[in-house]
């Protein structure tokens, strides 16, 4: 018999079983979905630690001091910082945020001069509104797209949160992730509107001419405000990032149990599924092999029905958990840092193909029995 005649049977003994078989496909399809959504997270989480930061990028932060609420330097720093050898330019950022703990649905205000905005950050890529009209107008917000997506807003609109009230001006795109989360408004502005007075800000972003000189322009830096009222502690920006996203890693950290808990439930699953069609099927499979099926084949048409249940749940829970996280916008935050989850290619193919493999193992237990079950006694 050929292999298609064989995968033709399969398809129709799963189709047989309607009930049977839309309640397997609806339980693989949960567990995928879960564990869909935590690749998916970890994801997003390697792409704000990893590639949301520039490589020769040094952060300016108050020593030991880790929510930008707390962290608080003066201004006037930035003319020795820019004296400082190996130093290319710096900006000074102050950032106000909602919540600094680990929380859902965190709003991040980012008060930069608007005229080096563009000049430190030159990815930045104005998909809707006029940047002009943000650089000219003292309230503007310049948001990023997932976070223009999450709140729903466009150029025109006024929102406001942590007590400040903007007026988007325009959205913008950024290959840097962070870019995307946050809102980019005027550095007085924010200073004002927050509270914290002209002349503060949370922190200084430092280019430095080489990715060599990070450690020692670092190590410069430090020694200057070393006996400073307001000491401070310079790091890479993507230590920075790691450090400040440590809550969040170990947060995510624990969902792989519950990725690994959907691995076992999508064995579970289609095993108890094709066990009961064995025992069903016992006078079906001996008229195969009657009729000219050899065992092999009768086998095979068990590990058929396996890779098309892990592939059908596969499909329903990968492809719901990209659908889901397309719609539902959901961003996570620790300590100013933005974690936007949003659906990853890798992580749905990752899904619907575990589902398949998860299938097709899960249907050789099955497989071995139906296969050498005793052809009189199953004639019986």
């Amino acid at each position: 018999m050929k292999l298609t005649h064989t995968l033709q049977i399969a398809a129709k003994q799963v189709t047989r079983n309607r009930v049977r078989t839309l309640l397997t496909i609806v339980g693989v399809g949960s567990s995928i979905f879960l564990y869909t959504a935590v690749q998916t997270m970890q994801h997003s989480l390697a792409t704000v630690v990893q590639s949301g930061a520039d490589e020769n990028i040094l952060v300016v932060y108050r020593e030991n001091r880790f929510c930008p609420t707390t962290s608080r330097l003066p201004e006037h720093y930035l003319s020795e910082i820019l004296r400082v050898e190996g130093v290319v330019e710096a900006i000074p950022i102050q950032v106000t945020v909602n919540n600094c703990g680990a929380s859902l649905d965190v709003i991040t205000f980012r008060g930069v001069p608007p005229e080096n905005l563009t000049r430190f950050n030159p990815d930045l890529d104005i998909t809707a509104g006029s940047l002009d009209e943000w650089q000219n107008r003292s309230d503007a917000a310049l948001v990023g797209h997932h976070f223009a997506q999450r709140r729903n807003l466009r150029p025109g609109d006024t929102f406001e949160a942590v007590g400040v009230r903007v007026y988007v001006a325009a959205i913008a795109r950024s290959e840097m992730a962070q870019d995307n989360n946050v809102a980019y408004v005027h550095l007085p502005f924010l200073q004002q509107a927050s509270r914290v007075g002209l002349g503060t800000v949370t922190q200084f972003n430092v280019r430095v001419s080489e990715l060599g000189q990070l450690g020692p322009v670092a190590e410069r830096i430090d020694a200057i405000f070393a006996a400073d009222s307001a000491p401070t502690t310079t790091r890479p920006e993507k230590a920075f990032f790691a450090q400040t996203a440590q809550d969040m890693i170990e947060l995510i950290g624990f969902t792989r149990w519950i990725g690994l808990g959907a691995v076992f439930a999508v064995l579970g699953l289609v095993v108890n599924a094709l066990l009961i069609a064995v025992k069903s099927r016992i006078q079906e499979s001996a008229v195969l092999q009657t009729i000219g099926y050899s065992r092999l084949q009768v086998g095979c048409i068990l590990l058929g029905e396996g890779a098309t249940l892990g592939l059908l749940g596969g499909l329903l829970g990968g492809l719901g958990a990209a659908a889901y996280f397309r719609w539902q916008s959901f961003t996570v935050g620790n300590e100013g840092l933005s974690l936007a989850i949003t659906p990853s290619l890798s992580a749905t193919v990752s899904g619907i193909s575990i589902a398949c493999v998860l299938g097709l193992i899960a249907s050789l237990w099955p497989a071995y029995l139906a296969a050498n079950r005793p052809l009189i006694a199953s004639l019986r």
